[in-house]
């Protein structure tokens, strides 16, 4: 038996009752003439040819064979199916980083005259992205306070090609009404792209509220175990064909096929993780609420989040990651930092080990002090991703750290 060397061959041979943890053990798989239980791990860089006319018909995708690693890998191609099943996307195209998806899902849609409008509320790096890399390329942009659906409209111009967000945001857990704002978006004639990386997959479904892409950098939980990068991007056939496929093909920001083996790996046990690391995300956030060295708390779980009644209604569960603002500014906030023993310092997040970083001096230091303060970047603020250690002995840690501030 010989395998069939052509991305048709990983189409979904899953059951229509089959469940998220079990597609996510067995959705995308393929087995070579060996018969191995786990994922092949294919380690080439090219393809070969019977033909040169099979060759000729494989560049014009007559022929539905792989051609080449920047192109697409049967590994690859794994997991990209795989992530399709979890987000109920007919597509998916996975890339080297989650800064690479959130990169080819904008500049893949957008040329010199039109223009972008995005949350203000972001990851540093996607800041970059939105008000430095795409103006120099002639996109005009426009930051808006994601949470007031008035500023998105009053953004809209003719030349309006795509709405950029996170939901919740990264660091300050700020939720937007993404069926709200996808709305806004089609009435413009406009696409909306959500990274979706702080909610999961498991907690919120951005394209069932009616965004047109979902990206994520599966450096965060879809690894989870703080092994290697990735990203992914997801959408229906007709937006990847048009908007994604070819800037991938031509510019390479191509995952490795290890890194796909690896968060194949990851994604079968990514529900196991997401729970748990949720339920105790929840116990952590209750226990520490009202401490006095703190003057804000904030987790998507929580009723006294300023989006609690969004949050009820569009995501299923809270995630990892907790805001904590510590009431004496940054003293007291690196105070708390350096008084953690179990828990460790790393702007990573959505790891097996819980991580706790500053982003005023980290992921969002090359901001200034006013920029950051209307992102809501305080100087005391603090971001948690609480990993899968016991929650008594994260809370043990904390306190101590928190008494130590």
């Amino acid at each position: 038996m010989t395998v069939r060397a052509d991305r048709e061959h990983f189409r979904p041979a899953a059951r229509s009752e089959w469940r998220t943890e079990t597609r996510l053990v067995h959705e995308g798989g393929m087995r070579s003439q060996f018969g191995e239980t786990s994922e092949a791990l294919f380690l080439t860089q090219g393809h070969v040819y019977d033909t040169a006319e099979q060759c000729e018909a494989r560049f014009a995708d007559k022929d539905p064979g792989f051609i080449y690693a920047r192109f697409s890998n049967p590994t690859v191609a794994m997991f990209e199916a795989r992530m399709a099943a979890l987000e109920g996307a007919e597509a998916a195209r996975a890339t080297a980083s989650g800064m690479a998806a959130v990169t080819a899902a904008l500049m893949g849609q957008v040329r010199a005259g039109d223009h972008v409008v995005a949350s203000r509320a972001l990851f540093g790096s996607c800041r970059y992205v939105v008000e430095e890399l795409l103006p120099r390329f002639g996109v005009e942009t426009t930051l808006v306070d994601g949470v007031d659906l008035a500023a998105w409209r009053a953004a809209v111009r003719p030349n309006t090609k795509t709405f950029f967000l996170e939901s919740p945001a990264n660091p300050t857990l700020e939720v937007i009404d993404i069926a709200a704002v996808a709305d806004i978006a089609r009435a413009a004639g406009a696409t909306l792209v959500v990274d979706n990386v702080f909610a999961t997959a498991l907690w919120q479904s951005p394209l069932k509220l009616g965004a047109d892409c979902v990206v994520y950098s599966a450096t965060k939980h879809i690894d989870g175990q703080g092994r290697c990068l990735g990203g992914v991007i997801l959408a229906s056939q007709a937006f990847i064909d048009a908007h994604v496929k070819t800037f991938l093909r031509q510019t390479g920001p191509a995952l490795s096929p290890f890194n796909a083996w690896v968060l194949l790996k990851g994604l079968e046990t990514f529900c196991l993780r997401v729970e748990r690391q949720s339920r105790s995300a929840a116990i952590i956030a209750d226990a520490l609420a009202g401490s006095p060295q703190l003057s804000k708390l904030l987790f998507c779980g929580r009723p006294d989040h300023p989006q609690a009644e969004l949050v009820a209604r569009q995501m299923t569960g809270g995630s990892t990651v907790i805001a904590l603002e510590l009431a004496g500014g940054k003293p007291a906030a690196f105070r708390f930092l350096n008084a953690l023993r179990l828990v460790r310092i790393s702007n990573n997040l959505g790891d097996a080990k819980s991580l706790v970083t500053h982003p005023a001096t980290t992921t969002h230091q090359r901001f200034t002090p006013e920029e950051r303060s209307a992102m809501g970047v305080t100087d005391g603020l603090v971001r948690l991703s609480v990993g899968l250690e016991h929650p008594d002995d994260l809370l043990a840690d904390l306190t101590g750290a928190l008494a130590a501030a």
